[in-house]
C-alpha cells in the first residue's frame, strides 16, 4: 500500500478523505477528539510541504439534502483549528461542493487548510455517486484516504473519487497505514498465547470475525449483548435478555468449532439482570443458569469479571471488540470497565477495536495502558474477516 511518503505531494493541492464522527454530548460539545488528534500526522505533512489541504469527513447520518446545525462539522472546525496551531488561514466551508466550497477552494495558499462540510449532507456520498466524486476530485492534484474509521463503507469519497486519480497521485494516510499494517501483523504472526475479546449487542454484526478468529486464537472470551444467544443455544433460560433466535445454529457451530480446534471458549458465569432497561430499576446479582423469566440481563457480573481476569492472566495477544453490558448506564458499566482494566494490566500487545470499545477504554482511564486503539471498530472488523475493504481497494487499482 502506497503511503503519502511515496508519492510527491510539494506545493500540491491535497484531498485528505479524514475520519472526524466524533462523539459530542447533548450541547453539542466534543466529548472524545481521539479521531482528530490521530489525523494530525497527515495533515501537518502535508502544510510542512505547502500544500493546500482540502479535508472532508462525514458526521452521523443526517439526512441527504436537509442542513440541520448538530450535523455540521462546525466543531469539529473549531477543535482542529486549536490543535494544528497553524501559522496559515484556516478555513470551514459552509458546503460541500457548493460555491462557498468552490470559493474557498479556489483562493487557498500553500499552508492553508479547508475543512469542508459534512459530506452526507450529499446524497452523491453515501450513493458513492461518479458525477459527486468527480466535483469533490476536481479541487485537487492528489487523493490521500486517512479514514480508516470508514474504509469498509463503499462511498463517493471512499470509493468512487479514487478512480479519478492515477497511481502517483492518490495514497494513504499514516494513520491508515498504522491500522491495516498493526492489524495485518498481529493477525498473521501473534504472540501466543492469543485472546479474543467479544462483546457487543449483536451476534450477526461479528459472525464472520468471530469464525475466522477462531483459526488464529487459542482463547475466545464473549460477552454483551451477544452471550444470551449462545446462552440460548446451550439450552438456558435468559428471560428478557437480548437475544437472536435465527442465530441458535450458528452460535452452536462456533462452539462446536472452538471445541474441536482446542479454542478455549468462556462464557459470563453471572450477570447483572433488572426487570426493565433503565437507569432507576431494581437490580440482581444471579449465576448466568438462574435468569428469571421476564428479567434481562444487562452486564456481566463479578464472579465473570474474576474469571475472565485468570483467563487473561498469561495472554501475551489480546484483541478486544465490544463493551460487556449497556456501559453507557453507569448502573450496568462495570463489567465493562473491570474488562478494560484487566486487559490493561497484562503484558500482552492489546489492540482496542474502535468505536464502543475505544469509548470503555477511555472511560476507563485506560487508553494510554493499551498498546493499540483502533479509530475504526466496524473497518477493523472487516479486516479481521479477511474482506478486502473498499477504500483500500480504491487506492490499490
Amino acid at each position: 500500500m502506497r503511503t503519502l511518503k511515496d508519492i510527491e505531494i510539494d506545493g500540491k493541492r491535497v484531498f485528505i478523505r479524514c475520519d472526524f464522527n466524533v462523539p459530542k454530548d447533548e450541547f453539542g460539545n466534543i466529548t472524545d477528539d481521539r479521531r482528530i488528534r490521530s489525523a494530525l500526522q497527515t495533515i501537518r505533512y502535508c502544510i510542512d510541504r505547502n500544500c493546500k489541504v482540502i479535508l472532508a469527513s462525514h458526521y452521523e447520518r443526517p439526512e441527504p439534502g436537509k442542513y440541520e446545525e448538530k450535523y455540521s462539522l462546525k466543531p469539529v472546525a473549531k477543535r482542529l483549528n486549536t490543535l494544528l496551531k497553524i501559522k496559515n488561514d484556516f478555513y470551514m466551508a459552509e458546503d460541500v461542493v457548493g460555491p462557498d466550497a468552490k470559493e474557498k477552494a479556489a483562493k487557498l495558499q500553500g499552508g492553508d487548510v479547508l475543512l469542508l462540510e459534512n459530506l452526507r449532507y450529499e446524497a452523491g456520498e453515501t450513493e458513492n455517486d461518479e458525477a459527486f466524486a468527480k466535483e469533490l476530485a476536481s479541487f485537487a492534484d492528489i487523493y490521500v484516504n486517512d479514514a480508516f474509521g470508514a474504509c469498509h463503507r463503499k462511498h463517493a469519497s471512499i470509493y468512487a473519487i479514487a478512480a479519478e486519480f492515477d497511481k502517483e497521485h492518490k495514497a494513504a494516510g499514516f494513520l491508515m497505514s498504522k491500522e491495516v499494517n498493526f492489524f495485518g501483523r498481529v493477525l498473521e504472526s501473534p504472540i501466543r498465547p492469543f485472546v479474543a475479546v467479544v462483546g457487543g449487542s449483536k451476534v450477526s454484526g461479528k459472525l464472520q470475525a468471530l469464525t475466522r478468529l477462531l483459526d488464529k486464537v487459542d482463547k475466545v472470551i464473549i460477552g454483551g449483548g451477544m452471550a444470551f444467544t449462545f446462552l440460548k443455544a446451550q439450552g438456558y433460560e435468559i428471560g428478557n435478555s437480548l437475544v437472536e433466535d435465527d442465530l441458535l445454529d450458528e452460535a452452536r457451530a462456533i462452539m462446536e468449532k472452538a471445541h474441536s480446534l482446542g479454542v478455549k471458549f468462556y462464557l459470563p458465569v453471572d450477570f447483572v439482570v433488572a426487570p426493565e432497561f433503565s437507569e432507576n430499576t431494581a437490580v440482581k446479582y444471579i449465576p448466568s443458569q438462574e435468569i428469571p423469566v421476564g428479567w434481562m440481563g444487562l452486564d456481566t457480573g463479578p464472579a465473570s469479571s474474576r474469571l475472565f481476569r485468570e483467563v487473561l492472566n498469561d495472554a501475551q495477544t489480546i484483541i478486544w471488540n465490544g463493551p460487556m453490558g449497556v456501559y453507557e448506564m453507569d448502573k450496568f458499566s462495570k463489567g465493562s470497565i473491570m474488562m478494560s482494566h484487566h486487559i490493561a494490566e497484562t503484558h500482552a500487545t492489546t489492540i482496542v477495536g474502535g468505536g464502543d470499545t475505544a469509548d470503555v477504554a477511555a472511560r476507563a482511564g485506560d487508553v494510554d495502558e493499551m498498546t493499540f486503539v483502533s479509530t475504526g471498530g466496524g473497518a477493523s472488523l472487516k479486516l479481521i474477516e479477511g474482506i478486502k475493504l473498499p477504500g483500500l481497494e480504491a487506492l490499490e487499482k
